[in-house]
């Protein structure tokens, strides 16, 4: 090595590293016994740094959100000027970067795409993310090509079409969602970039597992941000250019080299490496421009290239860039964070913060001026102080190997700040007790000896926050957290914070302006990105009603927490006259400048929305009647709704199983509903949709009655559709025969299937309720089908959808159940009925206890005397008639079982007598002595008794279906009273 201030051969030179070289060498054959792979890798990292120095284009390797790289980039800029800038960036990605100026950072270019051509379909929505943040080299240049007159940026990586068209991923599976495994974020700030692909400048890590594992148990740290920072961030912050030039690209050789034989990794660094030098020598072809005058700046891994289109000189090989597919990108900028980026490029929590923290740090101590775009915060450095930067940098003089001195001598460390230290320490502590901790002066002098403690044990000089924050995690985090952040985030927030770029106004597309100007009458300031309340009256104040519907589309639309209501509904034929909204639109601003990239117009998006939901692939009966409610509640036209209702019967015609039969019954029930109290008709989709179930379920009733993968809540479902649609089904042309036919075919064998069944052969008159009582009675008697009695309640149970008049059946049903079961019997079988009852039927509970109570007695002392109706059936013959001549003789003709039910429920005929003015007591006489009447005067089967037959007779003369309808639900002949005698 010589020694110092003996000027050496420019690189590119025969003898530029030759000391170094042979160093190695001589190294490498000590440390393996001879000179073979491992001098290979050495000798070879030497002669990358030696061809990319020797590039007549200047090569500047960087690494993603450095400030050692931002901080050497803003140096090296104002000392050479360059003419032209080639960014590692995807190309098409160019024409946004002027809009940063109305940004603040950090925030993320984006191109985003939701109709694909020449992709899998599967793959769709496809997006990309470059986030851009103040302390990072890519910043610098952009910054300096865009406010310094005369100078070219040029993006040269591959588009964001060939990002996907190069991804290895399965296209069933799609493409990665990250340029590296990062794991998944706790906090929402993490989520700003949804699930898009990272593109990023400067990846430099190891892709040798071992490797990584290796740098970090000798480094004595925990995860790869602590290494870079402690070994090479701190180290290469006061290097001078061609140092950091020489280490940069050191590093990056020495990752290539020692990385595992992925071919698909592999070839898409070759091909960006092919691609990126490609389009420069393009440019430069086109330009004229001298190499000399450009600056490239790219990652450290792809300056120590090995490509055949390396340089600027004749190309050893062509290369020719396939053309991009039909797929049609939109493009825009979105808010980002530190958190957002650590997630999704694997980083530690805090890393980018406290890089952030180190670079201002950094600029304070050196004097460098950094470039800023003009409006953004901070402004623009002063002249003075940039002039003396561009004066301490302006000898360019040859390059000189600085790789020895730098690799034989220890980095120079700061000493211990005890101020420093001593303030993070009170600071951390005060943070601590804000957020519940019952922290102490004691802690923070705990915190102040531990973190000199861990950096006696780590070899370290100063204490670096990753150590800090050990110490303070060591001493002052207990058992438990008291709130929502641990120390390790407190100490996070303490040293940088999370900080949240913020798209600017004129940045945003137009949909995003639309919004923001139409919700302008409710006066918030709606950048913020906490929540605010907007309270609407729109009956004081109909300016609002407009603010109102685009809310109500915007919760339709963007996440959850973003637009939610508090006070107030929508649903249909409802209109709330105030409301009360919590808005967090500049929190979840990412989400509505996507929507931006769907359409012009909220409006216009729903609508597409509610058309693809509609046409999409997984398109059910369902999913079409939803997308017509909100239709209806949402926009105003009538067009809309008629097409998503016609693609609601093709797709019930097309089904061809009855999962969603519940969900369909429930939304078609609400429709007719809603078009029965607001329009004269009905919409002819909403007929033909009827007619299309009701013959749909009726062909499929009978094999959903025996199928086993059909539940019985689907099945109960059908039936109710065609029992509740049938007078509708039946006027609109439908045939009833079809209907009957199909329960008649159903022969179910599980237990809660055999149930329903009944139920529905009861509602077509085909099973009277006698039978249907003897049945269940019969089901109780035989011990050996007790032990399924709960799946055949739950058949009925499920009957009550669409037979509810059952209803005091199956209370009955279940109340013999539990009075004619013993105690070993009936305990083991409870908790099957429960969970039956929960599983199959929780809806349905709510009507049977509500039967319940007015079927059992309200007061506890009147339990004792209760006798349960369905038990009290004293048997009697025909109904004697008064005597004769009377007029109540017709009466006579009526069946034994309307004289039991009269005599079991003698309430009814007092309030019958009341009502037509005949009030008095009575009861059942002996056989053929006629019901004996009493009036005020007295007891007998006198006069009064006969004006009571005169009038019954006449109510049911005048009024025969009644009659007619109670003798056939008691099984009796179908009877005509005579006209009443004088």
């Amino acid at each position: 090595m010589p020694p110092s201030g003996v000027p050496v051969p420019h690189a590119g030179g025969p003898g530029a590293f030759g000391a170094l070289r042979d160093q190695l060498t001589d190294a490498a054959a000590a440390f393996a016994g001879s000179p073979g792979a491992l001098a290979e890798i050495l000798t070879g990292m030497i002669d990358d740094v030696d061809r990319a120095l020797g590039e007549r284009l200047e090569i500047f390797p960087v690494c993603h959100h450095s400030p050692a790289s931002a901080l050497a980039m803003a140096r090296r800029l104002r000392a050479k000027r360059p003419k032209v800038v080639y960014l590692e960036l995807c190309e098409d990605l160019q024409p946004l970067l002027g809009e940063l100026r109305n940004c603040r950072l950090p925030v993320a270019v984006q191109a985003f795409a939701s109709k694909l051509d020449g992709f899998p379909a599967e793959w769709a929505p496809l997006s990309v993310v470059a986030p851009i943040t103040e302390a990072s080299a890519e910043y610098q240049a952009i910054a300096y090509a865009l406010e310094t007159p005369g100078v070219e940026l040029v993006l040269v990586d591959r588009s964001v079409d060939h990002v996907f068209q190069w991804a290895p991923r399965d296209p069933a599976e799609g493409p990665a969602p990250s340029s590296s495994d990062a794991p998944a974020a706790a906090e929402e700030e993490a989520a700003l970039h949804g699930d898009a692909v990272g593109v990023e400048i400067g990846d430099l890590r190891p892709r040798f597992a071992e490797l990584e594992s290796y740098l970090l148990h000798h480094g004595k740290v925990r995860h790869w941000s602590e290494w870079w920072d402690q070994y090479v961030e701190q180290p290469l912050v006061a290097a001078d250019h061609e140092t950091y030039r020489q280490v940069m690209v050191l590093i990056g050789s020495l990752f290539r080299r020692l990385r595992p034989a992925d071919a698909d990794r592999l070839d898409r660094d070759v091909e960006r490496e092919r691609y990126m030098w490609t389009r420069m020598r393009q440019h430069l072809a086109a330009s004229g421009v001298d190499p000399a005058d450009c600056l490239y700046v790219c990652g450290a891994f792809h300056a120590a290239s090995p490509v055949e289109q390396f340089g600027t000189g004749p190309a050893a090989a062509p290369y020719e860039i396939s053309p991009r597919t039909a797929t049609r990108w939109l493009y825009g900028l979105i808010p980002s964070s530190h958190s957002a980026i650590e997630a999704q490029f694997g980083l530690a929590p805090g890393s980018v913060s406290i890089a952030a923290a180190t670079w201002a740090k950094a600029v304070s101590r050196s004097g460098v001026a950094p470039f800023r775009l003009a409006g953004q915060a901070g402004g623009r450095p002063a002249k003075g102080r940039a002039r003396r930067a561009a004066q301490a940098e302006a000898a360019d003089g040859p390059v000189t190997d600085r790789l020895s001195g730098f690799l034989a001598r220890p980095p120079v460390l700061d000493a211990l700040d005890e101020a420093e230290l001593r303030g993070w320490c009170v600071d951390i502590v005060r943070l601590a007790r804000r957020n519940g901790y019952l922290a102490s002066t004691a802690d923070a002098i705990a915190v102040f000896e531990t973190s000199i403690l861990l950096v006696g044990l780590r070899n370290r000089a100063r204490p670096t926050p990753y150590d800090f924050a050990d110490a303070a995690v060591t001493c002052i985090e207990k058992d438990v957290v008291p709130g929502r952040r641990d120390v390790r985030r407190l100490c996070e927030i303490l040293l940088g914070g999370d900080r949240i770029g913020q798209v600017g106004y004129d940045a945003l597309p137009p949909l995003a302006r639309d919004v923001l100007d139409r919700l302008a009458p409710l006066g918030l300031d709606l950048d913020k990105r906490t929540i605010q309340r907007a309270l609407l009256d729109l009956t004081a104040d109909p300016a609002v009603a407009g603010c109102s519907d685009l809310l109500w589309r915007l919760r339709h639309l963007l996440p959850r927490d973003a637009v939610r209501p508090i006070m107030g509904e929508r649903r249909l034929g409802e209109r709330s006259t105030q409301e009360s909204w919590d808005l967090a639109l500049g929190r979840h601003q990412r989400a509505l400048i996507e929507l931006g990239y769907e359409g012009v117009t909220i409006e216009q998006v729903l609508e597409q929305r509610l058309r693809r939901r509609a046409w999409g692939p997984r398109a059910t009966a369902a999913v079409a009647l939803e997308a017509v409610e909100d239709a209806l509640l949402l926009l105003d036209g009538r067009r809309l709704v008629d097409e998503l209702g016609a693609r609601a019967v093709e797709l019930l015609a097309a089904e061809r199983t009855v999962d969603e039969a519940p969900e369909v019954l429930r939304r078609i029930r609400r429709l007719l509903a809603h078009y029965r109290a607001t329009e004269p008709t009905l919409p002819p989709w909403c007929a033909a949709f009827v007619t299309t179930g009701y013959a749909h379920y009726c062909t499929l009733l009978p094999s959903a009655f025996v199928d086993a993968e059909t539940g019985v809540r689907q099945v109960g479902a059908m039936l109710g559709f065609l029992f509740g649609m049938e007078s509708l089904a039946l006027s609109l042309g439908c045939d009833r025969t079809q209907l009957e036919l199909a329960v008649r075919q159903s022969r179910p064998e599980a237990p809660a299937r055999v149930a329903l069944h009944w139920a529905a052969q009861h509602h077509l008159g085909l099973l009277p309720l006698a039978q249907l009582r003897a049945r269940s009675t019969e089901l109780l008697a035989n011990p050996l089908v007790v032990p399924a009695f709960p799946q055949y309640l739950s058949g009925f149970v499920q009957a009550l959808e669409p037979v509810p008049g059952l209803t005091p059946f199956v209370v009955e049903v279940m109340s013999t159940a539990f009075a004619r079961l013993p105690d070993p019997v009936l305990l083991p079988w409870l908790p099957t009925l429960i969970t039956t009852l929960r599983a199959q039927a929780g809806e349905l509970v709510p009507t049977l206890v509500r039967e319940a109570g007015r079927t059992f007695p309200a007061a506890l002392p009147a339990l004792d005397a209760w006798v349960p109706p369905w038990t009290h059936r004293p048997a009697g013959g025909a109904v004697p008639t008064p005597g004769p001549g009377s007029a109540a003789q017709p009466v006579a003709a009526v069946a034994g079982p309307v004289v039991d039910l009269l005599a079991g429920h003698p309430a009814t005929c007092d309030a019958v007598a009341d009502l037509l003015g005949c009030a008095g007591d009575w009861a059942l006489g002996s056989a053929g002595a006629g019901p004996a009447v009493s009036g005020p005067g007295g007891t007998g089967s006198g006069g009064t008794g006969s004006a009571v037959a005169v009038e019954a007779a006449g109510l049911l003369t005048a009024h025969p279906a009644t009659a007619d309808a109670l003798a056939a639900l008691l099984g009796s002949p179908t009877w005509r009273a005579a006209p009443p005698g004088p």
